[in-house]
């Protein structure tokens, strides 16, 4: 297994390097730099030009002081109707050639970002100990396969249905010995959540299909579609990988779960039959289920606030339908579906699998052997 391991890592380098210089991406966009407010000025409210409803927009007028690239120190003025900011604080802007003016881009985030991403590392380090550690050794690798496999191949023409089945299972097989260890437990939740992904991967492209949905229901897929140097990218394609993605990081927690369940129940009583410990690890499963989907549904439901604030306006039952039928409605309708329906195929599925194998071996894996009970 571990030769295995690394030759998968070996194929993952390649892999990687001959496809994330597969594309040009290069774009005409104008360098960003960062500039400190010196002086911040409100300008009266007025309703934006843009602005359909009419409510009084906020705007600033600042002075500030480049601090990064060629121009560093150069003075400059620009104009902000977009995040307010006070004088002193850090933010990113533009030089733009149509208009021969500066302007601004974002708030300088990153400071924050920086400061949160510490705080996780120290409450992981503290509370999570080597179990944690293997984590975040998981969670880099994962993001890794994603950054250096999974976009640049995208970007490359690849198909991002099969890439990300690819990525989603590599991330699956990596992922897991990493993080729980070499042995038949995890090998059995491996197997199961690759089987769920590949089930949930051909149910979400019949969902798309059926449901006639183009991948055109956010500003970043036609903007990505539209300045991607002449290659064309399947956005449809885009949203099942999207789809398997965002599936694997609660199919983790079904899997490795119900595997090292029904672990235990076999531990407890070597001697019980294969029929009765699958019933006994899918009663466990069941309670697994409930939770799980619940979760998977709000965490869904708080990235769609803005839509679900959208629909509530419409109190016409024409209206609701006709509000639920549109694209970026349904999407995440979809998404939330195949989501759920992977993670309560993952219970019985990775069960039976790891009845079959844990039965089969003569010996239990070490109780010890990185699994946290």
């Amino acid at each position: 297994m571990h030769k295995f391991i690394k030759i998968l890592f070996i194929f993952i380098v390649i892999f990687s390097f001959s496809n994330i210089y597969a594309s040009d991406n290069s774009q005409d966009n104008p360098e960003t730099f960062k500039a400190k407010a010196i002086s911040v000025e409100k300008i009266k409210d007025t309703p934006a030009q843009d602005n359909i409803s009419g409510i009084p927009q906020e705007a600033q007028k600042i002075k500030a002081e480049i601090v990064s690239g060629n121009d560093k120190g150069k003075i400059i003025e620009l104009d902000n109707d977009y995040t307010m900011i006070s004088k002193g604080d850090r933010f990113f802007a533009y030089y733009s050639t149509d208009d021969n003016t500066y302007h601004f881009d974002e708030p300088d985030r990153l400071p924050s970002i920086i400061f949160f991403t510490i705080l996780f590392l120290v409450i992981l380090f503290l509370f999570g100990g080597i179990q944690g550690v293997r984590g975040l050794a998981s969670l880099i690798g994962s993001l890794a396969l994603i950054i250096y496999v999974l976009i640049p191949s995208i970007l490359g023409g690849y198909s991002p249905i099969l890439i990300s089945l690819f990525v989603s299972s590599v991330i699956i097989i990596v992922g897991s010995f990493i993080t729980h260890g070499f042995n038949k437990t995890t090998l059995s939740a491996v197997i199961g959540m690759i089987i769920t992904v590949t089930i949930a991967g051909i149910l979400a492209s019949i969902a798309v299909h059926t449901s006639y949905l183009s991948g055109y229901s956010s500003e970043e897929s036609i903007y990505l579609n539209y300045n991607n140097a002449g290659t064309k990218i399947d956005l449809a394609g885009l949203l099942l990988g999207g789809i398997l993605i965002g599936l694997l990081g609660i199919l983790y927690d079904v899997a490795i779960g119900q595997a090292v369940a029904v672990e235990e129940l076999l531990r407890a009583d070597p001697k019980m039959n294969k029929i009765l410990l699958y019933k006994r690890s899918i009663r466990i499963g069941r309670e697994h289920i409930g939770a799980l989907v619940n979760t998977l549904a709000i965490a869904y439901v708080g990235a769609s606030l803005p839509l679900l604030l959208l629909f509530s306006t419409n109190n016409n039952t024409e209206a609701i339908k006709f509000t639920l039928n549109r694209e970026i409605f349904a999407t995440e309708i979809i998404r939330t579906l195949i989501g759920s329906i992977g993670l309560i195929l993952a219970v019985p599925i990775t069960t039976f699998i790891t009845v079959f194998i844990l039965t089969k071996a003569k010996v239990l894996p070490n109780s010890h052997s990185g699994h946290s009970h």
